[in-house]
């Protein structure tokens, strides 16, 4: 299956909390963009950091020329810069710089006392209808949080429902009109903008794991 799983990148967050992170930390603060900063983009996010003041980098030894190229040094010093402030992460204080969203691949009924997923670990109590979402742990999404985090479909809270598959998740959507090709957000925007949260406290991740593995993974797109 072809997943449209994709990650969407706000400027303007990411330019408000490079603010914050620079009054905080100064301009001669060491920002850590390893791991192509953090699953965001290290082209993208470097760009932000040096035009906020920000010189030095700590960055994987393969992208040096690109921090280089974006206005900035690479180091081998300790980061000093707040990077969970940078992007966003829950209990910062900053906005979300990353937001998730995929698609229903289709819809089906699902009756009382059927199951769903890798062995049935979630039993419908009453008939109900479920939605098939593109994207799974193999682009990064925790499997810890099947059965114990929602998602935005159609203006809604819905839980997702048994075990997260290799490239598919399930959603129970009730009565609530949705049809294939429907969005679905899984964190950082809308009602579920600080759904990070209860990603972190349903798999014992942090929230810097969560996004670097999704961003790593996923297309990218930076939006305003």
């Amino acid at each position: 299956m072809t997943t449209r799983l994709r990650a969407r990148l706000s400027v303007s967050a990411l330019e408000t909390n490079a603010v914050l992170a620079v009054r905080r930390a100064g301009e001669h603060a060491v920002a850590d963009l390893r791991r192509d900063a953090w699953g965001h983009g290290l082209a993208f996010v470097s760009s932000a950091l040096a035009a906020a003041g920000v010189r030095a980098a700590r960055v994987d030894e393969s992208d040096r020329a690109t921090v280089t190229a974006a206005g900035s040094t690479a180091t081998d010093a300790a980061p000093t810069l707040d990077s969970e402030l940078l992007l966003g992460l829950p209990g910062t204080g900053g906005s979300p710089v990353m937001s998730v969203s995929s698609v229903v691949v289709a819809t089906k009924a699902l009756r009382a006392g059927e199951g769903v997923s890798y062995g049935y670990t979630h039993r419908s109590v009453a008939d109900t209808r479920v939605a098939l979402v593109a994207g799974g742990y193999g682009q990064g999404i925790v499997r810890g949080v099947g059965n114990a985090v929602s998602v935005e479909v159609a203006g809604e809270l819905r839980p997702i429902v048994g075990r997260v598959a290799m490239d598919v998740f399930v959603v129970d959507i009730g009565s609530s009109a949705v049809s294939a090709g429907d969005e679905v957000v899984l964190f950082g925007s809308g009602l579920v903008r600080d759904g990070l949260a209860a990603w972190t406290a349903a798999t014992g991740f942090t929230a810097a794991e969560i996004v670097c593995a999704i961003g790593l993974h996923v297309p990218r797109e930076v939006i305003a």
